[in-house]
């Protein structure tokens, strides 16, 4: 086979045969998709057979795990363990895998234009897709402001990735090369390390891959449409997870040439949001002694951040170059930011990892 495709799904009956059509409907479609049910309890098991039951659509196979202690992990590794089964191995039953999310659908050229950057070079492990965020899931204002900002905030992100190099592989939709997944395979057992403890199994196999010698890069028309959270209690457990879970890879792993850089990343971010405190306690403090006076090198800075703002977001269109102009927006979310990385840092430090779903 060319492509094969592993979609692991817990309780994903609103979303995964929007994921499964967006494969169905690709220019390049997938010569099998393996469905794994992870410790489901809605009706996903039955829309995925629905699905497999359909006539023209790529083969597809449905496994349930309905006591997988894994959690998502083992539904990936039981997945890849399956096409290693068959007769000689893993790089031999297919020359790609896909991996995405149930709640992701897919640009109908992904799967053709990820093979194409993937030929390209032979070092190529792994290719992330470049993620946004679906528009119009709002239901009052206050969601509006929510997702709206999680839109930019993928949409901004996206466009560094794949210019300045990738962090981690997206869960979203991560696009391998067999041969290097069967080359982790060999080196550990696994592909994705099963452990309760570890809370970004997408990072951590990032991390794997290059350690054994293997390339990851991004690509800005490889497009995944991936849920955003509806609410700001379930923003913040997710980026608390993905913080926190980075946070402690790092610490297992340590100072090396390919954590360096996360850990010099995030010590900046620590510095500049303790920096930014002391900043604005200051000029609290100038203010309440001798009233608000307007300051030329202030108001350049506000000059400058305006322009710096519309720059950055111009490729989101005229809504996001609005939002960013006009600051209050934005300063508001950087806030809720500041709270979920800090609280991921201390908690990794300070709270042992429960088994989480």
């Amino acid at each position: 086979m060319e492509t094969a495709v592993i979609l692991p799904a817990r309780n994903e009956e609103a979303g995964v045969l929007l994921a499964l059509e967006s494969l169905a409907a690709q220019s390049a479609p997938p010569d099998l998709i393996v469905i794994v049910v992870n410790n489901s309890s809605d009706r996903t098991e039955e829309f995925a057979h629905r699905f497999a039951d359909r006539p023209g659509v790529p083969h597809t196979v449905v496994f349930n795990l309905p006591d997988n202690p894994h959690k998502k992990a083992g539904a990936l590794n039981h997945g890849i363990h399956w096409l290693h089964s068959a007769v000689g191995g893993l790089a031999a039953t297919a020359k790609y895998l896909l991996i995405m999310d149930a709640d992701t659908s897919l640009h109908p050229k992904f799967l053709e234009r990820a093979r194409n950057v993937m030929a390209s070079d032979r070092r190529l492990g792994g290719l992330s897709a470049t993620c946004h965020g679906r528009t119009g899931l709002w239901k009052n204002l206050w969601q509006r402001y929510l997702l709206g900002m999680q839109i930019m905030e993928y949409g901004r992100y996206a466009r560094g990735r794949y210019r300045f190099g990738i962090h981690s592989m997206s869960g979203a939709g991560s696009f391998y090369r067999t041969e290097a997944l069967l080359s982790i395979l060999r080196w550990r057992g696994e592909v994705f390390w099963e452990d309760h403890a570890n809370l970004v199994e997408d990072y951590e196999t990032t991390l794997a891959l290059k350690e054994v010698g293997w390339k990851v890069t991004a690509n800005q028309n490889c497009i995944a449409y991936t849920d955003l959270m509806p609410t700001l209690r379930e923003l913040i457990g997710q980026r608390e997870r993905w913080g926190r879970g980075t946070v402690d890879t790092l610490r297992r792993r340590g100072w090396t040439r390919h954590t360096w850089f996360s850990i010099t990343s995030m010590v900046l971010g620590f510095v500049g949001f303790l920096y930014t405190l002391g900043w604005l306690a200051v000029w609290t403090g100038v203010i309440a002694n001798t009233g608000f006076v307007l300051d030329p090198v202030w108001l350049c800075l506000v000059a400058f951040w305006i322009v710096y703002a519309a720059f950055r977001t111009r490729h989101l269109g005229w809504k996001g170059v609005l939002v960013d102009v006009l600051m209050l927006p934005g300063l508001v979310f950087s806030t809720v930011r500041a709270y979920w990385f800090i609280s991921s840092v201390v908690k990794s430090y300070a709270t042992r990892v429960s088994t989480w779903k």
